[in-house]
């Protein structure tokens, strides 16, 4: 594990920046997105500043489901040149800007430099017909033995099995191809990299040999780079329209988001498990090498890049967006409980109720999510109350039962063992959920930070920028001093200690 800068990470401007220095993080999630400015310092850790929100979300467009991704950059420069007024106003500099966004979706951009179409997004079904295709031409085995990939349908290697045409245009994953919008510079970040079924997991760069057994060209990705690299300086338009600093780079950052979220983990320890839990729940370890052996494929663990050179070794495990899909479709009802209500409701509840599995295929897709959670229950031949709060109960519970058999996974396929669990995200903050963790992982929860993706991708450039030194552990560290913590126990210590 590297826990340094490398000469690819040295500060690429330490001289250009001028205290206060403040950085811009980009923070795109499947359904909402974000311009923060970030600030930190070794004595108050990392701080961040909302400056502005957007919604995302798919739209049904030229016969699939797709981003509406011009409507996304023009909020991305909305944000931008929000964050270059508030940093003005402050008497502060933005040094450079760090974009990370959900992962394996692309859009396709020709020789000129135009998008050709806007983006499909994972939750279009199209890449399904494609699996039996791609395996035919490479074993499900092989597959897993180079990328280290967790199998899903919607992976990059099947969506782009999927396009009729790839002659004389490139794919941009989502960040790259923002960051390419901004700097004209065409970058492939490696932590996204990891995610597309085309990335050789010990080697760290593109397995070629794939490439070319689908058929598809060597330059279809752009180049690599490395989290801490430099991508560019902002096109001239680009300044003019934001009002940011002529000498404002673009930094590759871990623009996986969950990459960024678990490089701020605030973890003092080696063995902690982690979960980065939002739309999707990410559980897993960070280890120093892939695990690639027949038995992790079975079990369908992935194995991403991390910042620093790290593994992400994870599965990915159903998350809340069973709940958002449940609250959109009792809204469209007008069933208006609050969030916090209906968690409060949920947790009054016996516990020992039904459970679904929450990875099932069959709930991606946006529809009536209370339904379908009804219709799996019905399957498993429980009792289920017919209201919403015996849902939200089902779904709390079902999630957390399956990060607790994601964990007790990761401990024997590794074999390491972990003390602590990290709830990074928006779960943090869950209180039903990061309990129900804990008493189903029988480990302690720290919850927190619930910015953790945009905390990470503000280090990073601050790191970049020379404002901070240090590996992971030292980054982290900064994060601890920063954040507060909330600390769970799981309920059978609380009742042993109190015996």
């Amino acid at each position: 594990m590297n826990n340094g800068t490398t000469a690819s990470t040295a500060p690429a401007h330490a001289g250009a920046v001028s205290a206060p220095a403040v950085f811009a993080a980009v923070d795109i999630g499947a359904s909402s997105g974000r311009v923060m400015l970030g600030r930190v310092s070794t004595a108050s850790g990392v701080s961040l500043e909302t400056i502005h929100r957007f919604p995302n979300g798919v739209v049904e467009l030229d016969g699939g489901l797709r981003w509406d991704f011009d409507a996304l950059f023009a909020e991305v420069l909305k944000g931008l040149t929000a964050a270059a007024a508030v940093a003005r106003g402050n008497g502060e500099r933005i040094v450079s800007v760090g974009i990370d966004t959900w992962a394996v979706d692309y859009g396709l951009v020709d020789k000129t430099g135009a998008l050709t179409a806007q983006p499909y997004s994972y939750r279009d079904e199209r890449s399904r017909a494609t699996v039996e295709r791609v395996h035919a031409v490479i074993s499900p085995e092989k597959l897993y033995a180079t990328t280290g990939l967790q199998y899903l349908q919607f992976n990059t290697v099947y969506q782009l099995a999927a396009e009729p045409n790839l002659d004389g245009v490139q794919a941009l994953l989502i960040p790259d191809l923002i960051a390419f919008l901004l700097t004209g510079e065409r970058r492939t970040e490696a932590t996204n990299a990891s995610t597309t079924g085309l990335f050789d997991a010990v080697s760290g760069q593109w397995a070629t040999d794939f490439l070319d057994a689908f058929g598809l060209p060597r330059n279809i990705f752009p180049p690599l780079v490395q989290p801490g690299e430099t991508v560019g300086t902002l096109l001239p338009a680009v300044l003019e329209q934001t009002g940011l600093p002529a000498d404002t780079t673009v930094v590759a950052v871990g623009s996986h988001d969950t990459a960024s979220a678990v490089a701020a983990v605030p973890a003092d320890q080696e063995d902690f498990a982690y979960i980065s839990s939002g739309t999707w729940s990410l559980v897993g370890v960070e280890l120093d090498a892939p695990v690639l052996n027949e038995a992790s494929r079975k079990a369908n663990f992935t194995n991403e890049r991390g910042v620093d050179g790290t593994i992400r070794y994870l599965r990915n495990v159903g998350g809340l967006w069973l709940l958002s899909e449940c609250q959109r479709t009792w809204a469209a009802q007008g069933f208006s409980q609050s969030l916090p209500a209906l968690l409060d409701s949920a947790a009054a509840l016996p516990a020992g109720g039904p459970q679904i599995n929450a990875d099932d295929p069959a709930f991606t897709a946006p529809d009536n999510m209370p339904d379908r959670i009804r219709a799996a229950v019905r399957n498993t031949g429980a009792v289920f109350p017919d209201r919403p709060a015996a849902v939200v109960r089902c779904i709390m519970d079902s999630l957390a039962a399956g990060y607790a058999r994601t964990l007790a996974d990761a401990e024997r396929l590794t074999g390491r063992s972990t003390s602590v669990v990290h709830i990074v995200g928006g779960g943090s903050q869950n209180r039903l959920l990061c309990q129900l963790t804990a008493d189903a992982t029988g480990k302690p929860v720290i919850a927190g930070p619930v910015e953790a993706t945009a905390q990470g991708n503000v280090l990073v450039q601050a790191r970049t920028a020379g404002a901070v030194t240090g590996g992971l552990a030292e980054l982290r560290a900064l994060v601890v001093t920063g954040t507060a913590l909330e600390h769970y126990v799981p309920a059978a210590a609380l009742q042993s200690s109190r015996s």
